[in-house]
């Protein structure tokens, strides 16, 4: 039982920061492996759907033609800025670009979507331009042609794009519609196996209870006492304990009179329990308010000797100036 305690708790914990907080399931180590065994592939991990990996790949084919032009040479790789001696390209160019760069983190399935790419195209282009501002520059003129004829084929690809991106929105709110729905069920399944283990608890509660002794008189009169010496916020606590296991029990009348000797052996050991721990919690307030009450009064206590020692401080002065013109 502690072990399915333990269990069910860490469930309820992850269940709680998902619907509070708004967490990623694979952030969430027990939400994450029960969806992978119950979404039956429904719930995917943030990607590009099939239609957009096709249009990602024909603009491989895009940057290998671009990469072939006569005037790509300066945009393949990165700018050698150390061996061109070009000190202030840094403080120009803030995001350096190129081919072989893009390459990579295709292969590398960085970009979500073909728009990025498409940024990153465009900003090696920008970049050179930026830099090389002459018009005539041979870079700047080999950066702007080569533009032209990337947009030219980006043109024709939009269309591919637009609905590459819309079939992929349907398909993470596919997804997403999936992962909410495996969720709520393992929540009520979490709180159905909560409710069985409360159930298995009150069984072994109860068992427990009826091979115990019962309580004695002298215990009930202790358990009398300590009831009536309960402040009201616990003394409503307690009386709830008695509701409980007596339907008919009125605790919130204004008056209630309360059965020792009609309880049952397992109300009376609850609240025993209970009113121990409530007359311990009940004794560290009064302490930490009596500690708090003294320590104010030594602060007034304090203050006040302070000022008494300013004030005959003062007197000393003035009796003193006093005999001096004298």
């Amino acid at each position: 039982m502690i072990s399915k305690a333990n269990e069910l708790e860490q469930r309820v914990k992850e269940l709680t920061d998902f619907y509070t907080h708004k967490k990623q399931p694979k952030n969430l180590k027990w939400i994450s492996s029960c969806l992978k065994d119950k979404t039956d592939g429904a719930q995917k991990e943030s990607g590009c759907s099939e239609r957009m990996q096709e249009v990602m790949c024909q603009f491989g084919t895009i940057l290998k033609q671009l990469s072939a032009h006569k005037w790509a040479e300066p945009f393949l790789e990165p700018v050698d800025v150390k061996g061109l001696r070009l000190r202030d390209y840094y403080k120009i160019i803030k995001r350096p670009m190129d081919f072989s760069t893009i390459q990579k983190q295709m292969e590398a399935n960085v970009y979500k979507n073909a728009r990025e790419i498409y940024a990153d195209v465009r900003l090696v282009f920008s970049n050179a331009m930026t830099y090389n501002e002459d018009n005539k520059h041979d870079i700047h003129v080999m950066a702007k042609t080569l533009q032209q004829k990337f947009e030219e084929k980006w043109i024709h690809l939009i269309p591919k794009v637009v609905a590459a991106e819309k079939r992929q929105i349907d398909e993470e709110a596919q997804a997403l519609a999936a992962q909410e729905a495996a969720i709520a069920k393992l929540a009520r399944d979490t709180n159905n196996e909560l409710n069985h283990l409360n159930l298995l608890i009150e069984e072994l509660r109860e068992s427990v209870m009826q091979r115990c002794r019962k309580m004695s008189t002298e215990e009930k009169r202790k358990l009398s006492s300590g009831i009536a010496s309960l402040c009201p916020e616990y003394l409503f606590k307690a009386l709830e304990l008695i509701a409980q296991s007596n339907p008919n029990f009125q605790d919130s009348a204004e008056e209630v009179d309360i059965d020792i000797d009609a309880q049952s052996e397992i109300t009376l050991r609850r609240l025993k329990f209970f009113v121990k721990g409530a007359l311990e919690n009940q004794a560290k307030n009064s302490a930490t308010k009596a500690k708090n009450q003294s320590a104010d009064a030594d602060d007034i206590s304090n203050r006040k000797r302070v000022i008494c020692d300013a004030l005959a401080k003062t007197a000393r002065k003035r009796s003193k100036k006093l005999t001096t013109v004298s």
